[in-house]
């Protein structure tokens, strides 16, 4: 049986190698999509946890404070991270799409893709001036609408549902400050 990194005598690829992740020399390519990844969720672990070091406040009752949850959240992803990097250099693969509804020969819809960007950069433009409810009701519209809604006046209304509701879940039940706007005063 030939090493792990070397095709068989005959030219293919040994068990469990996939033909597409051997070089024309027969050396095994290291490098996959799915090492990409691992490396991602290892590296946004590790700016998670250097920027929760900035927070500095006071701990809670309890001995939890501003900063447990983020070291948590950071911590787990390194420790997934490196997981997913091992699997990955011992050979693992992501399955391929399997869906029903998926054409994995078709081309990727970037109209799409674009149209969500810049409803979030209006977004993030819009934010200061027009105040948390208005506009994350046009944003989580917008997004509804370039996604394909068929019902764009259903989709305005549970848009503003949505704006109202997560204003006050932040802002009234767990004292978040965010942007009211136009609407400061009135809400």
């Amino acid at each position: 049986m030939p090493a792990p990194d070397e095709v068989a005598p005959d030219g293919a690829a040994p068990d469990g190698i996939a033909p597409d992740e051997v070089q024309p020399d027969g050396k095994r390519r290291w490098w996959r999509p799915e090492l990409g990844l691992a490396l991602v969720v290892l590296g946004l672990g590790a700016f998670v946890m250097l920027g929760t070091l900035d927070v500095s406040t006071a701990a809670s009752q309890l001995g939890l404070g501003p900063r447990f949850f983020p070291m948590l959240v950071g911590g787990s992803m390194i420790v997934v991270g490196l997981f997913y990097v091992a699997d990955v250099l011992r050979g693992g693969r992501g399955d391929p799409e399997e869906s029903e509804d998926v054409d994995v020969d078709a081309p990727s819809d970037w109209r799409s893709v674009g149209l969500v960007s810049g409803v979030f950069l209006a977004f993030v433009a819009v934010l200061d001036v027009l105040g948390w409810i208005i506009a994350a009701s046009l944003l989580f519209f917008g997004v509804a609408a370039v996604l394909g809604a068929e019902h764009k006046l259903r989709a305005a209304g549970i848009a503003v549902v949505l704006g109202v509701s997560t204003y006050l879940l932040f802002v009234k039940g767990l004292g978040v400050t965010l942007p009211g706007g136009l609407l400061q005063g009135v809400i």
